[in-house]
């Protein structure tokens, strides 16, 4: 279906000329016009963290770093080659809204961190996520924010 010419929905196919292991920057969010519970409620959280590292273990996706924030979350994450980052995202967005009656805002924001944005500019967007809880006044700092995985290697 088109919208002034562009389609109503963007597909999120890796492209073949992205390197492998692109790094991509994902931002979910829960739909903000229906009444639900947020996804630090700590059993939520919790179910939400263990299918991240699930996806993670049947080599869906690599996590850099995944935080839950209350109504929305952020991924920093790459992709095997032969998983699309539509379908994984889509997947397991599914799974959440059947399993756990979560109400997802429709599609995700993503933005593929290019080679030179790997120094200090990784570290700057690793910071900007985990400040996300501060900034929000959930907690003092970022290590006593719970809802997070983040890989130190």
């Amino acid at each position: 279906m088109l919208y002034r010419g562009f389609p109503l929905k963007l597909h999120h196919a890796i492209p073949h000329w992205v390197e492998p292991g692109a790094l991509f920057h994902i931002r979910v969010a829960l739909d903000r016009d229906k009444q639900q519970r947020q996804l630090t409620d700590p059993a939520l959280a919790q179910r939400l963290l263990d299918s991240a590292r699930s996806y993670e273990s049947r080599q869906r996706w690599h996590i850099t770093l995944f935080l839950l924030m209350p109504d929305h979350l952020h991924v920093l994450v790459s992709f095997a080659c032969d998983q699309s980052m539509s379908r994984v995202i889509g997947d397991w967005k599914h799974f959440h809204a059947r399993k756990h009656a979560i109400a997802w805002q429709e599609g995700y924001f993503d933005h593929r961190l290019h080679k030179d944005e790997r120094g200090e500019q990784l570290s700057a967007k690793m910071n900007y996520i985990r400040q996300n809880p501060i900034v929000a006044g959930l907690c003092a700092k970022a290590g006593d924010w719970p809802w997070v995985i983040e890989r130190t290697e």
